[in-house]
């Protein structure tokens, strides 16, 4: 019997086959290392407020602190980063020694979804990585991006212009292959409509009311991180989080969330949206700065375009 044939690769050696670059691969196996970490210390650490807030005057969370510390931490280890962006820090952190120069820049959410860790429902890290020394680009100059989902199972999933891969978390403390080259079908059957639905837009409505007319499944757990994950393994969907008239510019953020998140759907055969254009294509000029977005399936974000730009 052939053992090899038996055997799961692991996520260096899936990365190291794959031919990413060293220094990405280096990212992206160290966020894997600091996940491990941050997965701990959800099970057993601190779920109460750490007493401080983050630059957008949310109460930070003990496990947010954690893991936010964690990932810096990491990725400073890999001596590749010259810049990060965090969704817990006030501005941007520069990693100051010479040999980081021309290297990579990293936005991350540490722990996004975290005020659903007490109830214990599914969150997760998202990351978004760029070459040079500039976090606040476009997200088509992603050269990567990955995110992590703290749930019955922990997962990793990433994607550095060679496909969508799925690792899951073993008991040996190793990620493993589980899934390669996942694909986002034209359509799919399922939904995920952010925000209240008091406050949506004429032209949102008219998305849900398309949607509930043809019989999709209204699938939303209230967290970002789980609800992609499961358009990305279930094949197809819709995830919405749109403008509204209490919040013009939707709630999710570009640099941390949106940016990361379309460029894997967008690699696994997807699209992403504003309702009007690509999120990929959008400026990030700003931290703090957010859009509506409509991702998934090409033809549910195609929809919802026409509805926008009639």
């Amino acid at each position: 019997m052939n053992m090899k044939k038996h055997v799961k690769r692991g996520l260096w050696n899936h990365l190291m086959k794959s031919g990413v670059e060293m220094g990405l691969a280096s990212i992206i196996y160290e966020v894997g290392v600091a996940s491990k970490y941050v997965n701990h210390a959800m099970r057993t650490g601190d779920l109460g407020l750490a007493g401080t807030s983050n630059l957008y005057g949310e109460d930070q969370l003990a496990l947010d602190v954690v893991a936010d510390e964690i990932i810096k931490d990491r990725l400073d280890h890999t001596g590749r980063v010259s810049r990060i962006i965090s969704e817990e820090q006030s501005e941007i952190i520069i990693f100051e020694r010479q040999n980081r120069s021309g290297g990579y820049s990293v936005c991350y959410d540490p722990l996004d979804g975290s005020s659903l860790v007490d109830v214990n429902l599914s969150v997760g890290t998202i990351v978004a990585i760029y070459a040079g020394d500039d976090p606040l680009l476009s997200g088509c100059h992603q050269v990567g991006a990955m995110y992590v989902l703290y749930g019955p199972r922990t997962t990793l999933v990433y994607g550095a212009g060679n496909g969508v891969h799925e690792f899951t978390l073993n008991n040996l403390g190793e990620y493993v292959l589980t899934k390669e080259f996942i694909k986002v079908k034209e359509s799919g059957r399922i939904f995920s409509p952010g925000g209240i639905r008091r406050d949506y837009l004429p032209e949102h409505e008219a998305v849900v009311k398309k949607l509930e007319e043809d019989g999709y499944k209204l699938r939303y757990s209230g967290g970002f991180v789980p609800d992609i994950n499961q358009i990305l393994l279930k094949g197809g969907g819709l995830f919405m989080y749109p403008a509204t008239t209490t919040a013009p510019q939707g709630k999710l953020r570009l640099p941390f969330e949106l940016n990361p998140m379309a460029y894997l759907v967008g690699l696994a055969g997807g699209a992403a949206s504003d309702g009007r254009r690509p999120i990929l294509e959008l400026d990030c000029y700003d931290l703090d700065q957010r859009s509506p977005v409509y991702i998934g399936s090409r033809e549910e974000v195609e929809m919802a375009k026409h509805y926008f730009n009639k």
